[in-house]
């Protein structure tokens, strides 16, 4: 799991590491960070992040921050982002974040429009099948104050604040879906042969694998149109391979259409022409 260059780990105390997202930090304590007088709202991010198996992948995000007249977001050692967490955010089964700080541009002296990325490397390990689905959004900040930022002398002078549950958005395993129907040409009437097959990404093997009993639609396209209609639904075979028959009687185009869920996109295949004479 590649760990964020963003919000630097000061030591055991904030815990930051792209497995431990870091809980509410006491004040009062020489050697614990202070709460930083931060707050985060107004989060948007992608609804779903679509992931292959090799290339990077960017989900850009925003939010608002509001601070306190203390905090000085133009600092250069004050740092903020949001990411993601899967599972209970006291004890997530793993995070996502962003190879850099978010960019923070004030609004009025106690608010700020914060903007970045979370950045996905499948080809690094970043993920597990398993890890499909829902995640939720967090965000933090940090203000070294002027300490060292990879060993603070005084921790007490570390501002910190993170802030859970402030959205959601789904982490997708990359969907592939083909057609192929024949013959061509086929005479006006006669039966027609549809083939094609449904995969998606492993995030552990880093192939395309055929995705089982996943009910997928035959539609259809008549040439000279642009919209295409439902003919019937066949379900995918234990290799994630389709295969239907179905009456030719006008030119147009075939395709499978795959409606998607919550771990895998909706995809649908390039219309094959096939002329009908």
């Amino acid at each position: 799991m590649r760990i964020r260059a963003t919000v630097a780990a000061v030591s055991g105390a904030l815990a930051l590491s792209a497995l431990a997202v870091p809980a509410a930090h006491a004040t009062g304590d020489p050697g614990t960070p202070y709460t930083l007088n931060v707050s985060f709202s107004t989060v948007t991010i992608t609804k779903a992040i679509k992931v292959g198996t090799s290339n990077k992948v960017s989900a850009g995000y925003s939010y608002t921050l509001t601070h306190g007249a203390d905090v000085d977001i133009t600092a250069q050692d004050f740092y903020s982002d949001a990411f993601l967490y899967k599972g209970s955010y006291d004890d997530p089964t793993a995070a996502l974040y962003g190879d850099n700080p978010a960019t923070c541009t004030a609004t009025s002296a106690t608010t700020a429009t914060c903007k970045g990325t979370v950045d996905i490397y499948p080809a690094d390990g970043d993920l597990k099948n398993a890890w499909a689905g829902s995640w939720g959004v967090a965000a933090e900040a940090v203000a070294f104050n002027g300490q060292n930022q990879d060993n603070p002398a005084d921790m007490s002078k570390v501002g910190y604040k993170d802030q859970s549950g402030l959205g959601s958005t789904l982490v997708q395993r990359y969907s592939k879906l083909t057609v192929d129907a024949g013959p061509e040409p086929v005479g006006k009437g006669k039966t027609l042969t549809v083939t094609g097959k449904l995969s998606r990404a492993n995030w552990e093997d880093h192939a395309y694998h055929g995705y089982t009993s996943q009910p997928v639609k035959l539609e259809f396209r008549k040439a000279g149109t642009s919209t295409y209609t439902t003919v019937k639904t066949v379900n995918s075979d234990s290799s994630g391979n389709l295969k239907t028959t179905t009456t030719a009687n006008y030119d147009g185009y075939w395709r499978f259409s795959y409606a998607g869920g919550t771990t895998t996109p909706a995809v649908s295949a390039t219309g094959d022409y096939v002329d009908v004479q």
